[in-house]
């Protein structure tokens, strides 16, 4: 247990970072440059790992992160930062907080993995308390960020997924296997911002600070933690962590920004957190129990504990 909440802390520090991107974009980087500012988070820490490592990736690997660089980052990076200048930080990040229930609903049919009823009670309170802090917003919701960040959470969880059912190749050391997907998402990433947007015309020392917390700590520290966490927990269960972003994001534009939440924000925050808390605690008391029951039914009378399956003695 105490292994699991080691594990599921470390991996809660990527979203925590995550949920300052929004800040970050709008008080920091050149406006109408979501393209730029995916590219220069993704491709330049990307190849640093990839440097550092001295490990390129070899036979099915080569597509494998490929795919998962543009689910993880490429794509997900693009929609990110698209919704970040058409939505309020807060509001992007809560619609992108659907994304466990996408975890979900992947991960029956991918992973083979049991829809578990907890998790349902975790997402009806996730999504009960995005639903809360999103109508509360005197905001009106730009059809566009709303599909770029619903865009953003569909790609995520399908890397997610796609992580854990691939795993990470043998004797690669997880700087390397971050730094394959950030410099595959960077290299998707890269034409599309040519082509659309091309480079600004003057960059401030502001922008160049901005662009150096998005690529270090937001790239290299939180995708480390954050695939070092899917590795070792359940899809579902690591997925839910990413609803500490909304989070963040909604606390950041109450004290950096000076907004204000109403009452039922408020709710919707505790709403929101009480969903994170569900998802991660029960599963070793599940299994406790689980076990308890299997020696309770093993140890009646008149069944035979050498027999074969559920005590029904062996042919």
């Amino acid at each position: 247990m105490k292994t699991y909440l080691t594990d599921a802390a470390l991996a809660a520090l990527a979203p925590l970072v995550w949920g300052s991107t929004y800040l970050v974009t709008t008080e920091f980087l050149p406006a109408d440059r979501p393209l730029l500012a995916a590219t220069i988070r993704a491709l330049p820490s990307g190849l640093l790992l990839v440097l550092a490592a001295r490990r390129l990736p070899r036979g099915t690997w080569i597509w494998r992160s490929a795919v998962l660089g543009v689910c993880n980052i490429g794509a997900f990076f693009a929609l990110l930062f698209v919704a970040a200048y058409h939505l309020p930080g807060g509001i992007a990040a809560l619609i992108g907080s659907l994304q466990p229930l996408i975890v979900l609903g992947l991960a029956a049919v991918l992973l083979r993995d049991r829809v578990q009823g907890r998790h349902l009670v975790a997402c009806l309170l996730g999504t009960a308390g995005v639903g809360l802090l999103v109508s509360a917003s005197a905001t009106t919701l730009d059809p566009v960020g709303v599909a770029a960040a619903l865009g953003g959470a569909c790609c995520m969880a399908l890397g997610i997924v796609l992580t854990k059912r691939w795993g990470r190749p043998p004797r690669v050391g997880l700087m390397a296997f971050t730094g394959w997907q950030l410099t595959m998402g960077g290299l998707f990433l890269l034409p599309l911002t040519l082509l659309f947007e091309g480079l600004p015309g003057r960059v401030t020392t502001t922008n160049l600070m901005g662009y150096g917390y998005l690529c270090l700590v937001g790239a290299v520290v939180a995708y480390a933690v954050w695939f070092r966490g899917v590795e070792r927990l359940p899809a579902v269960a690591v997925s839910f962590l990413g609803l500490f972003s909304p989070v963040v994001a909604a606390l950041l534009g109450l004290i950096v920004l000076g907004q204000h939440m109403t009452p039922l924000q408020v709710v919707g925050a505790a709403a929101v957190l009480a969903g994170i808390v569900f998802a991660q605690l029960p599963p070793s008391a599940t299994a406790r129990l689980h076990r308890k029951g299997e020696h309770e039914h093993q140890d009646r009378p008149g069944l035979c504990r050498q027999g074969g399956r559920d005590g029904v003695p062996s042919a």
